[in-house]
């Protein structure tokens, strides 16, 4: 039987998370960990980070804390796989990071200077494209298309419009979206419909952007809205000895009247 008092360690610190997993993929540690590769553990990174979004959005710092660990941890295996393979270390890792900000901060690191917010956002872009010029042939290269879609759609859409490729206003894509319902209505098939769909998501994508929101982040919120009143609602049901799932819709839509009308009642 393992002596437990034998066990390394780890201070608290980045450091100290490295050293934990380089112990968990020795062979002291555990099979699993040492079988992992940095595409197997990309799906589980995923997680983390949305996990990590979803505490930061709840503003619930114990838990921000605990996903950030979470995620660190993943950041420390993905380095140690790479030293593994002497594909790059950690010093490389920071190294890079470090040159990269400091390069695009030169209002900050040098004697460059903006007028405006904007101007500084254009340079930003600017400088993104000089560091990849040999790598990209496309303004649109360099997108992740592992982003979520809606994600993926403003980025698209946000690297066009800094090539001075988008609407004017909000009157031309408000427009378009009448345009898009036009075409999705009079659509065909399942692969008409589909593809006038995705047309005119990507459109209202467009409409947020261009009142500057975030609009993964907004269908993240109507989500979690949604969640939190249809719970509600049937606890309410509950409540009232109902059981939910067989009231009438009119009695549905009357608890959810209900549940949003104490809503406006608690933000008043």
């Amino acid at each position: 039987m393992k002596n437990h008092n034998d066990d390394p360690n780890f201070t608290s610190s980045f450091t100290g998370l490295l050293d934990l997993v380089k112990y968990l993929r020795s062979e002291s540690g555990c099979p699993w960990d040492r079988e992992q590769n940095s595409q197997s553990l990309t799906p589980m990174l995923l997680d983390e980070t949305y996990e990590l979004v979803s505490a930061i959005e709840s503003l619930n710092n114990s838990e921000i804390m605990e996903e950030l660990g979470d995620v660190l941890l993943h950041m420390a295996f993905q380095i140690e796989i790479a030293e593994a393979e002497q594909s790059f270390c950690e010093k490389d890792v920071f190294s890079t990071v470090i040159s990269k900000y400091v390069n695009r901060h030169p209002h900050v690191f040098g004697d460059e200077s903006f007028k405006s917010t904007e101007e500084l956002k254009q340079k930003w872009e600017e400088s993104k494209r000089k560091e990849k010029t040999n790598e990209r042939t496309s303004i649109l290269d360099g997108i992740p298309s592992s982003q979520p879609s809606l994600s993926h759609s403003q980025t698209l859409q946000s690297r066009a419009s800094h090539a001075g490729f988008d609407w004017d206003d909000l009157t031309g894509v408000r427009d378009k979206i009448n345009e898009e319902l036009d075409e999705l209505e009079d659509s065909k098939t399942i692969a008409e419909t589909t593809e006038e769909f995705g047309d005119l998501i990507f459109t209202l994508v467009s409409y947020g952007r261009k009142m500057n929101l975030d609009v993964e982040q907004a269908l993240r919120l109507a989500n979690a809205k949604f969640i939190d009143r249809f719970v509600r609602m049937e606890m309410l049901a509950k409540k009232r000895s109902q059981e939910f799932v067989d009231l009438s819709i009119e009695e549905k839509d009357e608890l959810w009247n209900t549940v949003k009308a104490r809503e406006s009642k608690h933000d008043g």
